[in-house]
């Protein structure tokens, strides 16, 4: 209900003890060294296995940003198949799985495939016993690098995913750089969507001028 007229402004409550309900951030600082000190148990709980798991690369939804990739959710197992990496052993080596998410396109099902194959050859896979190897698994010298320390703490550091710069996307082609099909493309798509439009009256025409013809004829 609308309030009209110079009337009494109905359940005025302008004494509210607000001073209790004002929310302060004096805690950041020591929010920042928990958050630091949490990361640095969780890398050292999961080593030599990195913190993250190897995600996709998607293309942000909506004509407004779908120039952007970022990471994905996780890989379709049209791409796992295409690797050669079995869906359930996946998920095992760091590599997250999305069951729903459908390709849609060549173009990603080629990327993601590609970089699961890099992945795969990064990939130092221990024994699950120690000292006995079995099909798969990496070998003696590899694990030993690994126990030593040299590994990756963070995939995304490794197999990072980038935008190209705005400048660098689009670039302007010269008439000479252009494929021979694609020389006076607009011209020729014009030309096509008006003889596609005219053909009727042409039709017409020249059945009308061969009747003339063949009128004086006789």
């Amino acid at each position: 209900m609308t309030i009209k007229h110079n009337q009494q402004i109905q359940h005025n409550h302008f004494r509210k003890d607000w001073q209790r309900r004002v929310r302060t951030h004096f805690d950041q600082p020591g929010r920042k060294t928990r958050r630091r000190n949490a990361r640095l148990t969780k890398a050292a709980a999961v080593a030599p296995r990195p913190v993250d798991k190897l995600r996709p690369i998607v293309r942000c939804p909506t004509i407004k940003y779908n120039r952007r990739i970022r990471a994905g959710r996780g890989f379709t197992l049209t791409e796992l198949k295409e690797a050669g990496i079995p869906k359930k052993l996946a998920p095992t080596v760091g590599i997250s799985v999305d069951h729903r998410r459908q390709n849609l396109s060549m173009e990603s099902l080629t990327k993601n495939v590609e970089r699961l194959k890099a992945y795969q050859a990064r990939l130092i896979l221990f024994p699950r016993r120690s000292g006995q190897f079995k099909k798969g698994d990496s070998s003696k010298e590899e694990v030993t690098t690994a126990k030593e320390g040299k590994v990756v703490a963070k995939t995304s550091d490794v197999l990072p995913i980038t935008n190209v710069a705005l400048e660098e996307a689009i670039t302007e082609v010269k008439r000479s750089e252009m494929p021979e099909g694609e020389k006076d493309a607009y011209k020729k798509l014009r030309m096509a969507r008006s003889d596609a439009r005219l053909v009727g009256v042409r039709e017409k025409r020249a059945k009308a001028k061969a009747e003339e013809a063949a009128a004086q004829k006789k």
